[in-house]
């Protein structure tokens, strides 16, 4: 469920900011390309948390 709230507002996000964008700069608003984007956008946030380690390294020391 975690993974479909976030593809959810990904694309959500990044619709918006297309539609803000394109009317900032004066051109027409294209769906296609925030759905390309907000798909991009929404793989890229589910796949980098399982890159990532889970926590501190255990060589780390803080002082």
């Amino acid at each position: 469920m975690r993974y479909a709230w976030a593809i959810f507002w990904t694309f959500l996000l990044v619709h918006m900011t297309v539609y803000v964008v394109s009317s900032m700069i004066g051109v027409s608003y294209d769906a296609a390309q925030g759905t390309i984007l907000g798909l991009v956008a929404a793989i890229l946030i589910c796949i980098i948390p399982a890159i990532l380690p889970a926590g501190p390294a255990k060589d780390s020391h803080q002082h």
